[in-house]
């Protein structure tokens, strides 16, 4: 009777040490290769083209600034406010499902798998051959619309999230949804990116440092990201080796409560 109880007793502890979150799985960036000694931060990024639904700000500015403003979405003031999602939402111009922005008086534009600065040479472009000389000193701005992404599953904030910087990395963008939870998988991130011919599915794991050399390192507009809850979750024996002993001691006593009762019977 006492092997049998001490044998329990060391499943108990056992179970309970298998079933909590470890170190590993839950810190960030760990050196797995330990001949790793380092990583390369600073690695040249291709600038982003821009993707259907993708939302731009476009603004033209000229020393007639009247003629200039025909070119702006109507009512657009020279002393315009800092740009906010809801006015971008009717101010500027989004690209439609044939890869094309619509402005005032230009009319459509063909930009799709453009970057920003190849958007900008090209409405440049065409305002010098259609209605402006080169001493007009026209200058137009091409921004994107704010950096909107989506997180679901074990985030502290779920929904759409919206950064107006021109780069955000992939820890940035978690920072700003409130952090993973203690029970997220962050070996196991799923990234959906949005193509030209779909979407794709990409699995990234927070937990090796080596994520700096990923090239979904930086999240682009209109991305996904969803975290799985761990294993730890769906067993309901606690996230920490002290709340899965206490769970299953728990069990424990009980069943054994209500054998002792079953025999007085």
């Amino acid at each position: 009777m006492k092997i049998k109880s001490l044998l329990t007793f060391l499943s108990i502890i056992i179970i309970s040490f298998t079933s909590c979150i470890s170190n590993r799985q839950s810190t960030y960036m760990q050196n797995k290769n330990m001949a790793l000694e380092a990583v390369l931060l600073s690695k040249q990024l291709p600038p982003y083209r821009v993707q259907i639904n993708d939302l731009l700000s476009v603004r033209v500015k000229a020393l007639d600034q009247e003629l200039a403003g025909m070119f702006n979405p109507i009512g657009e003031e020279s002393n315009s406010q800092a740009l906010t999602r809801e006015k971008l939402y009717t101010d500027g111009f989004l690209i439609d499902d044939h890869g094309e922005i619509t402005m005032p008086t230009l009319g459509k534009i063909k930009v799709i798998n453009l970057t920003v600065v190849e958007i900008k040479e090209k409405i440049e472009e065409k305002l010098l051959e259609q209605y402006f000389k080169e001493e007009a000193n026209i200058f137009v701005t091409v921004k994107l619309g704010g950096l909107k992404y989506t997180t679901l599953g074990e985030f502290g904030k779920k929904g759409t999230n919206v950064l107006f910087q021109e780069r955000v990395n992939i820890f940035e963008a978690i920072a700003n949804a409130g952090d993973i939870n203690h029970i997220g998988n962050k070996k196991d991130i799923l990234l959906i990116r949005p193509y030209p011919g779909g979407n794709k599915i990409h699995h990234i794991d927070l937990t090796d440092v080596t994520i700096f050399e990923s090239p979904f390192f930086y999240i682009q507009p209109n991305d996904m990201l969803y975290v799985k809850p761990l294993p730890q979750k769906s067993w309901g024996t606690g996230t920490t080796g002290l709340q899965s002993f206490t769970t299953i001691l728990s069990i424990f006593s009980a069943l054994t409560t209500t054998y002792f009762l079953i025999r007085t019977l």
